[in-house]
C-alpha cells in the first residue's frame, strides 16, 4: 500500500467527498419535497373515517413514535403492530397511502420498497403455514402530531422487512431515519423470480470494497465475530463507538467505493433528504468514516456482516440467515440510523 503524507491524505478525502456539497446546493433549489410530503401525509388523512383515524393518528409525543419495528411483531397470527393496515383501506385510501411513502423515497427507493412488499406473497408460497403471517397487505402506517409547515409532526409506513420513518418540524424534515429496507431472499434463486436481486447494491459495493484491500488493511477492517442483529424498538441505534479501518487509509479507488456504498443507502430517501444526510457525513468529517466487516468462508453461504459509521450516521448490514428456501446466507437486514438518536431525539 503507498503512504501518503498527512496532506495527500486530506486531499483525497476532500475529492471522495466531493460531490456531496454540489448535491446539497441542487437540492436546495429543487421545489421543497416536504411541502409535497405535508400534502401527502393531509390527503391521506382527509379520506379517512373516524374508527381509521383512531388507528392512524397519534400525538406527536407518543411513545409508539419511537417504537419502530422491521419484524413480524405478531402473536398467534394476530398482528401487534400499531398503525392503520392496508388491508383496512379502500383502493383510494391505499393509493394515497403510497403516494404519501412515495414522497419520501426516491424512485429507486421506492421501487425497492414495493419489491420488499412484494416479496410476502413470494413467501406465503414458500413458508409453512406458521405463526406468521405473509401478506403484501400487513404494511401500517402512522401519523404523528397534525401534518403542517409550521409545527412538529412525522408519520412511518412499516411491516414486515421495511421501516420508513420521517420527522418534520417548521416545513422542513429534521430526521427521516430509522430506515430499513430487508430482504428474503437476498438473491431468488427459483421459479418465476429467479435472479430477483432486491438490493443488490448493499451486497455488490460491500464485496468490491473488501475485495481491493491489502492484507494489512483487512487486518484492521476484519472483526472476529459477526455484528449483532440491527437493535428495532428504540431510537438509540446502541452500536457503540466506530471500528475498523477508517477512509484515511484508503486509497483513492476505495474511497469512492466506500463513498457508493454509504451514497447506496441515503439515495433510498428522496434527492433533497438523501442530500441532507451527506452533508452532514460530510461536515462531521470524512476522515471519522470508519468501515469493518467480519465473513466466516467455512460455513455454508459464506455469512457476513458490515459497518459503516460515521459520528453521525451508521449503516449496518446483516447476510447471516438463511432464506425461506433453506438457502444458507441468503437473508439480508440493512439499515441507516443517524447518531446519537434517530426521530430527532436528543440524548445517548
Amino acid at each position: 500500500m503507498v503512504r501518503r503524507s498527512p496532506l495527500a491524505r486530506f486531499l483525497l478525502l476532500a475529492s471522495a467527498f466531493a460531490g456531496l456539497a454540489g448535491v446539497a446546493v441542487v437540492a436546495r433549489q429543487a421545489p421543497p419535497a416536504t411541502s409535497v410530503m405535508t400534502d401527502a401525509a393531509t390527503k391521506f388523512l382527509g379520506t379517512l373515517d373516524a374508527d381509521q383515524k383512531k388507528a392512524a393518528v397519534f400525538a406527536y409525543d407518543d411513545e409508539h413514535r419511537a417504537k419502530w419495528y422491521f419484524t413480524p411483531q405478531q402473536t398467534n397470527r394476530e398482528s401487534t403492530r400499531k398503525g392503520l393496515r392496508l388491508d383496512k383501506l379502500t383502493d383510494a385510501q391505499k393509493a394515497a397511502a403510497f403516494t404519501l411513502v412515495k414522497s419520501g423515497l426516491s424512485a429507486s427507493g421506492y421501487e425497492q420498497a414495493t419489491t420488499i412488499i412484494g416479496l410476502e406473497s413470494f413467501l406465503a408460497e414458500l413458508e409453512p403455514k406458521g405463526a406468521n403471517t405473509r401478506n403484501p397487505s400487513w404494511y401500517f402506517v402512522s401519523v404523528f402530531g397534525t401534518p403542517s409547515g409550521t409545527g412538529q409532526w412525522g408519520w412511518r409506513f412499516e411491516g414486515h422487512h421495511l421501516s420508513v420513518n420521517f420527522t418534520l418540524d417548521k416545513g422542513t424534515v429534521v430526521a427521516s431515519t430509522p430506515l430499513l429496507f430487508a430482504s428474503n431472499p437476498a438473491n431468488v434463486m427459483g421459479g418465476s423470480k429467479k435472479g430477483l436481486r432486491p438490493l443488490p447494491e448493499t451486497e455488490d459495493l460491500a464485496k468490491q470494497l473488501i475485495a481491493t484491500l491489502s492484507n494489512d488493511q483487512k487486518s484492521v477492517a476484519q472483526q472476529k465475530a459477526q455484528f449483532p442483529e440491527i437493535k428495532e424498538g428504540q431510537p438509540n441505534a446502541a452500536v457503540g463507538e466506530p471500528v475498523g479501518l477508517s477512509l484515511a487509509k484508503l486509497d483513492e479507488k476505495q474511497a469512492a467505493l466506500l463513498r457508493k456504498l454509504i451514497e447506496a443507502y441515503a439515495n433510498r430517501l428522496t434527492p433533497e433528504a438523501a442530500a441532507q444526510e451527506m452533508q452532514r457525513v460530510k461536515d462531521a468529517g470524512a476522515e471519522n468514516v470508519k468501515f469493518a466487516y467480519c465473513v466466516e468462508p467455512d460455513k455454508k453461504g459464506s455469512p457476513y456482516t458490515y459497518r459503516v459509521q460515521g459520528p453521525t450516521f451508521v449503516v449496518e448490514f446483516l447476510n447471516v440467515q438463511g432464506d425461506a428456501a433453506g438457502n444458507p446466507a441468503n437473508h439480508i437486514h440493512s439499515g441507516w440510523r443517524r447518531l446519537p438518536m434517530d426521530f430527532a431525539m436528543t440524548g445517548k
